[in-house]
């Protein structure tokens, strides 16, 4: 497959021009990347309205993923985010309807930021089985919930931080039978395409689907892909390039344009097949862990989630026991141990990690448990909380408070509370329980009248 991005620049760099252009290195080393980091000179195309070589490329991509349009995001899947739900408000309004959105409540953050700047009603599926950053969608209380409210939309992350994957052929299917699209965060799955049988949400029914390339495929950090299906309505499709600009930078990186671009030939070429010896090795892996007797979590395929307090660990002290055998995790709490795996990850890699795990030491189980979270009181709009003057306030003082901002770090970025819901003392135990020590609070009296009465937001 042609390399069209990655072409033009090799062509600009035989030229050898003076470079009286941005960025300002002017190709001089310094990191390693300066020379090919260039910006929309002549022939290099506009990522916002791309025409010429970046559409190129995109065309590519739509062709190895089987969509309808794929376009490329520098900014990561929380540019796609944005952008998706501006695509479902645009489709609602296009019906006469007022945007609404049904999804799971391990959603990130960049999506409770865009429904409230969007102004867009969401309404939340709760799980009682799993914590913060899985939400595991009962169907029939999803069918209800979407002939309720006349969803818009679904969206559901799939698969989650610790690697849990929705049913998508059954979401997909209720949704157009109720008359909604279907939006997937399939940030953690952009290799899933490319799997022996594809597992993507797009193959799966899915309208919208954004992948963050740089998670899973050799793609530098910040590459992404919003994908939208051949069934989906036109409508999504012709509005998606500005829909995506509304949001992004007008300085898209070059450097990671020609990492998606190269990404293609990859794709196009063993990577298929270097990501199955992958997963038949983790599949391996995860026996014989099992076997051992630590407890795993999740379904996907190049994850490896470990949760190690029934072998007496929190996952920050199975992480330092990492870092000591020079092995680096993807995130750790007091409950989960996250282990990403790629192409690239090599059969030393799966050794040295074996060794690692198998040395490790068993002791008593931890009995201590995230504290359950009760469904939150919503006070205000999340768009009226998150656009008020607010305050930094400490988790203990924070009690029958409304939570501004999200306090949540990334990764994972999956927020305890969403703007504009009261903090109670739930709230206050999980906020505790994660090691949150300050949240953002609106300044209340902002929302009273000159007597001091409080106003009904």
């Amino acid at each position: 497959m042609n390399t069209p991005i990655c072409d033009f620049v090799d062509r600009y760099l035989s030229r050898e021009a003076v470079r009286l252009h941005m960025p300002g290195h002017k190709g001089v080393v310094r990191l390693g990347g300066e020379p090919r980091d260039i910006t929309e000179i002549a022939g290099a195309d506009d990522l916002s309205h791309a025409t010429g070589i970046i559409h190129e490329s995109e065309e590519n991509a739509a062709r190895l993923f089987g969509t309808q349009r794929t376009l490329y995001s520098t900014e990561g899947s929380s540019l796609c985010i944005r952008a998706m739900l501006l695509l479902a408000k645009l489709w609602a309004e296009s019906r006469g309807e007022q945007p609404r959105i049904l999804a799971g409540r391990n959603a990130h953050k960049s999506f409770l930021s865009a429904a409230a700047l969007l102004r867009i009603d969401v309404d939340w599926l709760f799980s009682s089985e799993e914590g913060l950053l899985s939400c595991r969608i009962d169907h029939g209380e999803c069918e209800r919930l979407l002939e309720k409210t006349k969803a818009t939309a679904l969206y559901v992350t799939s698969p989650d931080y610790l690697g849990n994957r929705a049913d998508i052929e059954t979401l997909s299917a209720l949704c157009h039978k109720h008359g909604a699209i279907l939006l997937v965060d399939n940030a953690h799955g952009a290799y899933l395409k490319f799997l022996e049988k594809s597992q993507h949400p797009i193959d799966g029914g899915a309208d919208l689907v954004c992948d963050s390339a740089h998670k899973t495929l050799p793609v530098l950090t910040g590459g992404a892909y919003l994908h939208i299906s051949k069934n989906a309505p036109m409508l999504l499709a012709s509005e998606a390039e500005n829909a995506l600009s509304l949001f992004a930078s007008t300085s898209p990186s070059y450097l990671i344009l020609q990492s998606l671009d190269m990404a293609n030939r990859l794709l196009a070429g063993d990577l298929p097949q270097k990501t199955a010896r992958v997963a038949a090795h983790a599949a391996m892996l995860k026996t014989k862990l099992a076997t051992l007797g630590l407890s795993l979590v999740g379904d996907e395929p190049l994850k490896l989630t470990v949760a190690p307090k029934d072998y007496g660990y929190t996952g920050h002290e199975l992480s330092e026991y990492l870092e000591k055998n020079n092995i680096v995790c993807e995130f750790c709490d007091e409950d989960f141990l996250v282990l990403m795996l790629s192409s690239e990850t090599s059969e030393n890699d799966f050794f040295r990690l074996e060794t690692a795990l198998k040395g490790l030491p068993k002791k008593p189980p931890i009995t201590k448990r995230p504290p359950r979270m009760t469904r939150p009181t919503p006070l205000l709009s999340p768009a009226k909380a998150l656009l008020a003057v607010s305050e930094l306030t400490p988790i203990t003082e924070a009690e029958g408070k409304i939570l501004a901002a999200p306090s949540v770090a990334c990764p994972p970025a999956v927020p305890i509370l969403v703007s504009g819901e009261r903090i109670d003392a739930d709230a206050i135990r999980l906020f505790s329980y994660y090691g949150i020590k300050t949240c953002r609070t609106v300044k209340t009296d902002v929302y009273k009248n000159k007597k001091g009465k409080e106003i009904n937001p």
